[in-house]
């Protein structure tokens, strides 16, 4: 991995934590919303989220920046913010050695 999707990844396991929510257990989820997310770091300066951008290229200012503004009210209501990134903890389904 390189170090701008590293530092990403840190921030949002940061963000996770303080709001008593986890990252989702599937490791390939996480690597592809992460590694999109950092290329929009990359090409526009702000962390835009994948799931809800609207313009390609990404557009600072445009795009809605990771976490999104309706990411707690998501995940109030489904368990899960819209991009299955962050999780309620007791939404994470069951690993092998559960």
């Amino acid at each position: 991995m390189n170090t701008h999707y590293e530092v990403n990844l840190k921030r949002l396991n940061a963000i996770a934590r303080d709001r008593g929510l986890i990252l989702n257990p599937d490791p390939a989820r996480v690597e592809k919303v992460v590694g999109l997310m950092t290329e929009n770091f990359l090409a526009a300066g702000e962390y835009i989220c994948p799931c809800k951008q609207q313009h390609k290229p990404a557009q600072k200012g445009m795009d809605k920046t990771c976490p999104c503004p309706e990411w707690l009210e998501e995940i109030a209501r489904d368990g899960q913010c819209f991009c299955r990134l962050f999780l309620k903890p007791q939404q994470a389904p069951p690993t092998a050695s559960q």
